[in-house]
């Protein structure tokens, strides 16, 4: 009697078939790996395997033990499952099932706190574990997304084929490498997410703008469309204009009868905290941030609207040349997100001993992501050529892009706030700007009043690092606070 034929083992597992989970396992058999593929609900794999799945190299798992089983060593298993508590769960229930070299990749949303611990203490235990960004959305998933993985760098050997091979392509390049030990890809994956919540708030009171202007709907299509063949080409952009072509059944716009409360689930919210943690001053993430929380205060602001009284202005100047304006300022501003990211990135690089490759976060997120843009290229390009370079600001391309730009933007800012137009992300990028150029800023004072009022200390220009207190009012001591801080 014939021995039966050993079957055939997968490259790599997945658990999670949520459409982002089946896109993914979809994508790697298109590249030609194959998947194991397992979800709690076992009946939602028979039914991927029955359907999406049907006659592509993808096999089909019971449980976590058979899971196991049916892959190659070292085991590859991308959990895509909801961050927190859940990525934990699994993790505890492929621990009996695993061996010494097995790699665990958490291709979810998490913190990259969580990250850092999970990849210690997979390492006690002779894991490797990757904590890997994934942004593109559904399609992005299936088609090319752009990845961001971090953890044990021991790991990547072995995901690298199959991780460049599904990513999106940028000028021939896969739009994924190694980021950094630890947290680092999760955290590089939290700080594109920031950006997108600032891009998305900038094109957000552009479009405030022009119903201001009171320009009709298509002409702001036709307005996205242009500015989407120059400097501002990116995914973003395009959707927009999309959106705001976009007709319901009954042949109305689509747009104006959505409600207008903003939702979000947290990584815009973590890069602030960050920032803050950090101490980098990543403003208008933060204020894209509170502006999807006063969105949220729909009842109020429908009351506050009959009782708040506002400017009477009306635009009345060139409106041609003030959409002019408005482009400028949108570029300028986005100039500043990006420059305030990436300084982010660069602390927390310092902080955490990553050695991020700056010119190559830019290429992954060039390509497969929500932030893609034509404008990801200069900045690989500006940090290829400076690897040590402080602020996108200074380099040679973007203080040409931002002096070109800024006197259309100073106009747009000031007009907004005469028209009672709210302008928080493009306001907060022009008043970073402003700060970060100017030698001088008014902290001496605030220096002064926190010396005045709990002894905090200053120093003297001139002799920096030698800290003096005065005793401002003749009545307080000469003794210096040292636990207080305010």
């Amino acid at each position: 009697m014939a021995c039966p034929l050993p079957s055939k083992k997968g490259d790599i597992g997945l658990i999670g078939l949520a459409v982002m989970g089946q896109n993914l396992i979809l994508n790697i058999a298109d590249h030609g790996f194959t998947v194991v593929a397992f979800n709690r609900t076992v009946e939602k794999v028979d039914h991927f395997l029955a359907n999406e799945a049907k006659g592509k190299s993808i096999i089909g798992a019971k449980s976590i033990a058979d899971l196991a089983a049916k892959l190659k060593t070292p085991r590859r298993i991308i959990l895509l499952v909801k961050a927190g508590p859940a990525v934990d769960s699994f993790i505890d229930q492929l621990l009996p099932h695993l061996e010494k070299g097995d790699i665990i990749i958490d291709g979810g949303n998490s913190e990259y706190q969580d990250s850092e611990i999970r990849s210690k203490e997979l390492q006690k235990k002779g894991l490797r574990f990757v904590g890997s960004g994934v942004s593109g959305g559904e399609e992005g998933a299936r088609y090319g997304p752009s990845l961001m993985p971090g953890g044990n760098k021991e790991a990547w050997p072995y995901i690298k084929d199959i991780f460049q091979g599904i990513a999106a392509k940028a000028d021939g390049q896969p739009c994924c490498d190694w980021v950094g030990s630890d947290g680092a890809g999760h955290f590089v994956k939290m700080v594109h997410n920031g950006i997108e919540y600032g891009d998305m708030q900038l094109i957000g009171e552009v479009y405030h703008l022009m119903l201001a202007l009171g320009i009709t709907q298509d002409e702001m299509a036709d307005t996205f469309e242009q500015w989407n063949m120059g400097e501002l080409d990116s995914f973003l952009i395009e959707i927009t204009r999309d959106i705001l072509r976009y007709k319901d059944s009954d042949g109305q716009y689509l747009l104006p009868k959505i409600r207008d409360t903003a939702g979000q689930k947290g990584t815009g919210k973590w890069t602030a905290i960050a920032a803050l943690n950090y101490g980098v001053p990543v403003t208008l993430i933060g204020e894209a941030v509170f502006s999807r929380c006063l969105s949220a205060l729909k009842t109020e602001r429908e009351k506050s609207s009959k009782i708040l009284p506002g400017p009477s202005a009306t635009f009345t100047g060139d409106r041609k040349k003030f959409l002019e304006d408005i482009r400028q300022a949108l570029y300028a501003s986005k100039i500043v997100s990006y420059a305030q990211g990436f300084m982010l990135l660069r602390e927390a690089a310092q902080v955490h001993n990553w050695d991020l490759d700056y010119g190559s976060i830019a290429l992954m997120w060039r390509g497969g992501c929500i932030i893609r843009s034509v404008f990801l290229g200069q900045i690989k390009k500006a940090f290829d050529s400076d690897k040590n370079l402080r602020s996108l600001l200074l380099a040679p391309f973007f203080l040409e892009a931002i002096t070109k730009a800024q006197s259309g933007w100073r106009n747009v800012v000031s007009t907004a706030v005469t028209l009672g137009v709210p302008t928080p992300a493009l306001g907060t990028a022009l008043a970073f700007y402003d700060g970060y150029r100017l030698e001088k800023l008014p902290a001496n004072l605030l220096q002064a009043q926190r010396d005045y009022f709990g002894a905090h200390t200053y120093e003297i220009l001139g002799q920096e690092g030698k800290f003096v207190h005065t005793n401002w009012t003749g009545k307080g001591g000469n003794v210096s606070a040292s636990t207080y801080d305010a």
